[in-house]
């Protein structure tokens, strides 16, 4: 038998009680503070459905989505908070973390002392050791957006880690179009060194992906490795940015390092953009600094950069820096869709393996989710397992999913590249001199 539920009695009361705003806060706080965000995302969600204009609700939700790091929707609602009068000093606080995440450190600082200032509660020593914030005013400040240290020391060694990663080409669904290039502009090369050689073409380049967020641009890229059986290094814009002046160039550069000793080494940029943003938008000269230390690595001005296989991803390419699509940088865009009908079929096969499952249609199913990512498609397995568990504490008898399920629950689950398609489009429409987004009108049949 599955372990009771300790939120089912207060989950009863605010059925009972839809409109007990006390309650009802209190379910979602409780779901957040036991780690079950998805269920307190949709109960902050319905609350403010009743309460639309409640500033704790939707500091509330900001908070869930920042703890499933989805910092964009976090924004949205906390930038609506900070307009108006009385914000709680809570969505302050958030705000500071999300301009920290985004690199922004003075605006950080800024937002965090305002916080703890109205709720000095709300201090936290970690985070504001992270700000820099409590160091001795002659020995550190912030300048240009980072800070600055007299002893000209910031930070700890880069903490990535060179995988083996075991998947292959053959694990990823679909995307044969986006695999033949990766295939021309990187695996070959690999395994036929000599032909490359006696042409002159130097073993290695970059190749940019991509497309709307969930598609399986990630894991594109660690079977990538895995297909030419080279390290596998993952870099998020954790990795790289650092608050301290000129640690996100060394940071970037032991990264590029680390790939150099370990080659052949696939370097994964995963949200390049945040690294690699259009000079010509930045106010801050430290930005450009690290974007002209990025393109130094890439260029391999100093050291070869022979044997080093560089991918990255993004669901912004429109923002990035015109100077990385130059040859011998990321010279391939490659558009990576959603995946096809026959792609959702096998992905919901492999979401299934290990669950009780009887005579599903997958292809059925996937004939229903058109313009599902593959992070939907797991969305949609989560849904219909969830809709079974909650039979199954009922009856106390488990019953296997079937194609009923999930064709229901694919009801109830939309797209989430709808939105990014909407962006894309107009950035295809008007902004396309160079033809880089015309496999986006192709897709879009436009």
């Amino acid at each position: 038998m599955p372990a009771p539920d300790p939120l089912a009695a207060l989950r009863d009361a605010a059925a009972l009680s839809p409109d007990n705003l006390p309650l009802r806060q209190h379910l979602a706080e409780s779901y957040r503070g036991l780690g079950r965000f998805a269920e307190a995302e949709q109960e902050y969600k319905s609350a403010l459905a009743r309460f639309p204009d409640h500033a704790v609700l939707k500091v509330g939700l900001a908070q869930t989505y920042y703890q499933q790091s989805k910092p964009g929707p976090a924004l949205v609602i906390v930038e609506d908070l900070l307009k108006r009068p009385n914000t709680p000093p809570a969505a302050t606080l958030l705000h500071a973390r999300l301009l920290f995440q985004a690199g922004d450190v003075d605006r950080a600082v800024h937002q965090y002392k305002d916080a703890i200032a109205t709720e000095p509660t709300l201090a936290d020593s970690e985070f504001a050791g992270r700000l820099g914030i409590g160091a001795d005013e002659e020995e550190s400040e912030v300048v240009d957006g980072r800070l600055r240290a007299a002893d000209g020391d910031g930070g700890d060694d880069v903490p990535t880690e060179v995988e083996r990663p075991k998947i292959t080409f053959t694990d990823v669904g679909g995307m044969e179009g986006v695999k033949d290039e990766i295939r021309l502009k990187i695996i070959h090369p690999l395994q036929h060194a000599d032909l490359y050689k006696a042409y002159g073409k130097a073993i290695g380049g970059g190749i940019l992906m991509y497309g709307p967020p969930g598609c399986g641009k990630t894991h594109l890229a660690r079977a990538t490795a895995g297909e030419v059986r080279a390290g596998f290094v993952a870099v998020g814009i954790n990795d790289v940015l650092d608050m301290w002046m000129g640690n996100s160039e060394r940071n970037l550069h032991q990264i590029f390092a680390q790939a150099r000793r370990n080659k052949p080494c696939v370097l994964f940029f995963d949200e390049v953009d945040a690294l690699a943003a259009s000079r010509s938008d930045m106010r801050q000269s430290a930005g450009r600094m690290l974007i002209n230390q990025f393109l130094s690595e890439l260029d391999g001005v100093q050291t070869s950069n022979d044997g080093i296989l560089i991918l990255a991803a993004t669901n912004a390419p429109w923002h990035l820096d015109s100077a990385f699509r130059r040859p011998g940088r990321f010279d391939r865009i490659l558009f990576v869709p959603p995946p096809d009908a026959p792609a959702r079929a096998a992905t919901l096969r492999i979401l299934c393996t290990g669950k009780p499952v009887k005579d599903i249609d997958y292809d059925a199913v996937a004939k229903r989710t058109d313009g599902f990512s593959g992070a939907d498609l797991k969305g949609l397995i989560d849904v219909a397992v969830e809709a079974k568990l909650r039979a199954a504490m009922k009856t106390g008898i488990p019953h296997p999913l079937t194609t009923a399920d999930l064709a229901a629950a694919a009801g109830k689950v939309k797209p989430s590249t709808a939105a990014w398609f909407a962006t894309a489009k107009n950035h295809a429409l008007y902004a396309n001199q160079g033809g880089d987004y015309d496999d986006v009108l192709k897709y879009m049949k436009l």
